[in-house]
């Protein structure tokens, strides 16, 4: 029988189709299409529907409280029954349905509460979905996380490409409507997926398996680190457009330069990230994607000339995706297979989530005092990450 190509990585192309990546890859494909056809247009949304700029902003607020606490629940459930998939596929259903929920609403406190009901739904998808693919990558040895995680990225950025061009021809509720259709297919999806092998360990009950995780030093530093340098984007996210609109940018340019950014993600997910995995170790990673961090919202801060600025745009696969992989790889390391739903919940909401909400909270009022100087706080908390990167190995107090 004739051997299938290898990829990059060594692997024969027939295995990687043969094995589960292909499931993982629709399944992280229609979630990550599903948030970049929805998230840039639901306050636009929310306005049409009559909401003011202030309940446009309590609802989004709403929406992340009620992830930040559902997130850890749906997680411990998965757990708990031992049953990610089952969750992972109920909650993506739930998603897509209640989407079709805000086609009802109108007025702030129908809005209000679709926003909340949806947001419980999506709370726990990604990292849901990725414990799946973590041990899948890592039962198979076929395929990486990171090539799966990548294939997300890009889907995002199609995503939201093709809601910019449904937008234009349907209005935007084409969009609440397309949203809620990949939802359903990621539910589709996940029966595709391979299930978690039934484990031997007990169960861990009640809220215990979040307290021993939070008591173990690796992984608290691991989510203070990941707050920290990850958390730092949210500035960028949310102002870098307006500052360099500001500075007179064409929108040709802005938009080269923000593209710049996803496919330097879309390549360290997929081909430098695991390479550097390799030969690094995690606190080296960390130490890295804190560096690059300082070195690129000090650029932010101190520049708008396009060429210093499409180099810096270029160090966002090392300043986020990198710092993500390493995590990944930790987590799947030093975390009990009984447990791996709740820390990859636990990571999305005190990792990411709730860093992200308090630093976007307070980015406009940032950026209103300080204009590009508020680039400044950003790298500062990446300095102070630096102290805490080389507790990132196990045995480390």
């Amino acid at each position: 029988m004739a051997e299938g190509r290898t990829t990059s990585g060594g692997v024969a192309s027939g295995t990687l189709l043969r094995g589960s990546f292909p499931a993982f890859v629709c399944l992280q494909g229609t979630l990550y299409a599903a948030y970049g056809i929805e998230s840039p247009f639901l306050p636009s949304f929310f306005g049409e529907r009559g909401l003011t700029p202030g309940e446009i902003g309590l609802v989004l607020a709403a929406g992340t409280l009620a992830r930040l606490v559902a997130g850890p629940v749906a997680g411990h459930v998965a757990d708990r029954y031992d049953a990610t998939r089952l969750v992972l596929g109920i909650a993506a259903a739930a998603a897509g349905v209640i989407s079709f929920g805000y086609l009802a609403g109108t007025g702030f406190w129908t809005l209000l509460a679709v926003s909340m009901v949806h947001a419980t739904a999506i709370a726990a998808l990604a990292p849901l979905a990725d414990a799946l693919t973590l041990r899948a990558a890592e039962r198979e040895g076929s395929f990486s996380y990171g090539w799966v995680r990548g294939a997300g990225s890009a889907a995002f950025v199609a995503g939201t490409l093709a809601a910019g061009q449904l937008v234009g021809a349907m209005g935007l509720a084409s969009v609440i409507v397309a949203s809620g259709i990949m939802f359903l297919a990621m539910a589709a999806a996940s029966v595709g997926v391979p299930a978690v092998p039934a484990r031997r360990e007990a169960s861990v009950s009640g809220l215990t398996g979040m307290r021993t995780l939070l008591a173990q030093p690796l992984f608290r530093r691991l989510l203070s680190v990941a707050a920290l340098v990850i958390g730092s984007h949210a500035l960028n996210d949310g102002f870098a457009v307006i500052l360099w609109r500001e500075a007179g940018i064409g929108p040709g340019t802005i938009s080269l330069l923000w593209s710049a950014s996803v496919a330097s993600e879309v390549v360290v997910f997929v081909l430098v990230g695991p390479w550097l995995l390799s030969r690094l170790s995690p606190v080296q990673a960390a130490l890295l994607a804190a560096s690059l961090g300082i070195l690129r919202w000090t650029v932010m801060a101190t520049t708008t000339a396009v060429p210093v600025l499409a180099v810096s745009q270029l160090t966002h696969g090392l300043t986020f995706a990198l710092l993500h992989l390493a995590n990944m790889h930790l987590i799947t390391e030093t975390v009990p297979p009984q447990l791996a739903a709740t820390a990859q919940t636990l990571y999305g909401t005190f990792g990411l989530g709730v860093a992200s909400a308090v630093l976007t909270g307070t980015a406009g009022l940032l950026y209103g005092w300080l204009g590009a100087g508020a680039f400044w706080v950003m790298a500062a908390l990446c300095c102070l990450a630096l102290p805490l990167a080389p507790g990132l190995r196990p045995g480390a107090e």
